[in-house]
């Protein structure tokens, strides 16, 4: 196997689920495996600068110029996989030369990978595909990213005939609870611009993302037994429902695609005396976004005069915004990107991200960061896979778009 797989194949193996709602950062004590192995690594290779912050879990290194006068170039992706599924006892697989038939992930469990609910499979036809075995995600979002950077520095270590600028190396904790740049040491880490590399499938290439908050629905109830409750129950889950019924059908996940908004019931629970729903809003455009969090406020209102104030408590918290404003002043981030991928004949397909990356973050702290593929698919899930030509054919993006900007 080439490099970038042998170092993805490593590292997936090594359990860094991060957890929602811990006041701890990072969130889990295990992601520092991770970046323990990776701080080696970097040594081993010859980075300069290479240094882990003990209380927060980044990784940081250095790979010097051999040329002068250049611009300093950051490449970041993270360590954590999601939540939202099993990242412990991966046992991936290659499939090779993909047919373009079912893959039988878990047979045991009649977990299929089936070009039928997955159509894009089909664009992989012909290729070796890393897959799970059912019980698992994968752990390309964002491990692919890590082994397509390890490499790309790799490379440019070894050869230092090529001429490049100095390139800054970052690994993140807890991207995917939202908190990855929390304590980022974005003056220290020393770039002027940077790309992560937390992207889909090969040639996307995003710098607008989602105006994103979180909302959290607070209701009161009365329970009172059900046989002497006329007049004198409240139900916080009928009144749950109600809030939720309140909400745009149709501005869901499952209805929306493209630059369209939504509010996502994430998880609810509770009984007759009180019930916690919590929600994440999120749209591309800010004013509408703005009009997002306004309805969601006044349906609480709403529902207070209808059943006594006090009955919803609906509150609204920020997580991260739109950085296509930041990006478009560094609008060579862009060209340089779409450049590289044309030389290396991959087709750009940029596309405005449905969700956030640490990028989106970093760019309204002061370091404008477009976002890069990884050559992934189905992430956060038993259906994940990446192809291994594209994960070698990303490592070498990475390195024309350093060539480039030595231009």
């Amino acid at each position: 196997m080439s490099k970038v797989i042998d170092r993805f194949m490593k590292y997936i193996v090594v359990d860094t689920q991060s957890e929602e709602g811990v006041e701890q950062f990072p969130s889990t004590e295990k992601q520092f495996q991770l970046a323990h192995m990776l701080v080696e690594e970097l040594k081993e290779i010859g980075a300069s600068d290479v240094r882990l912050d003990e209380e927060h879990g980044y990784v940081y290194a250095t790979i010097p110029a051999t040329k002068e006068g250049l611009k300093t170039i950051g490449f970041i992706s993270h360590m954590d996989t999601a939540p939202s599924m099993s990242g412990t006892n991966v046992n991936p697989r290659i499939v090779e030369n993909y047919d373009g038939t079912d893959i039988v992930l878990n047979e045991a469990l009649n977990v299929v990978l089936s070009p039928v609910q997955f159509p894009e499979l089909l664009h992989s036809k012909g290729k070796d595909l890393i897959v799970t075995d059912g019980t698992t995600l994968l752990g390309a979002d964002d491990k692919a990213g890590i082994a397509e950077i390890m490499t790309m520095a790799e490379y440019l270590l070894a050869h230092p005939e090529i001429p490049h600028g100095t390139i800054k190396i970052g690994f993140t904790p807890d991207e995917e609870v939202g908190r990855g740049v929390d304590f980022f040491d974005v003056e220290g880490f020393g770039a002027e611009f940077a790309y992560t590399v937390d992207g889909g499938a090969i040639g996307e290439l995003e710098y607008e993302n989602f105006n994103a908050a979180g909302g959290k629905v607070e209701i009161k109830g009365n329970n009172i037994h059900p046989g002497s409750a006329k007049n004198k129950m409240v139900n916080s889950l009928h009144i749950g429902m109600e809030f939720h019924n309140m909400l745009p059908k149709f501005e869901d996940p499952a209805n929306t695609e493209g630059y369209e908004g939504f509010y996502h019931l994430d998880s609810m629970s509770g009984g007759v005396e009180s019930t916690v729903m919590d929600y994440i809003i999120r749209d591309h455009d800010k004013a509408e976004f703005e009009q997002k969090k306004d309805r969601f406020a006044k349906v609480a209102a709403y529902l207070n005069e209808k059943y006594g104030e006090g009955t919803v408590t609906a509150t609204i918290k920020d997580s991260y915004y739109n950085m296509k404003e930041m990006v478009e002043p560094h609008m060579h981030l862009i060209d340089n990107a779409r450049k590289a991928m044309e030389a290396l004949e991959i087709a750009p397909i940029v596309v405005p991200i449905r969700g956030g990356t640490d990028g989106a973050r970093l760019s309204y702290m002061g370091l404008p960061c477009p976002n890069i593929c990884t050559g992934g698919y189905n992430f956060h899930g038993k259906f994940e896979y990446i192809p291994v030509q594209d994960m070698e054919k990303i490592v070498e993006l990475l390195v024309k778009i350093v060539e480039l900007y030595a231009e």
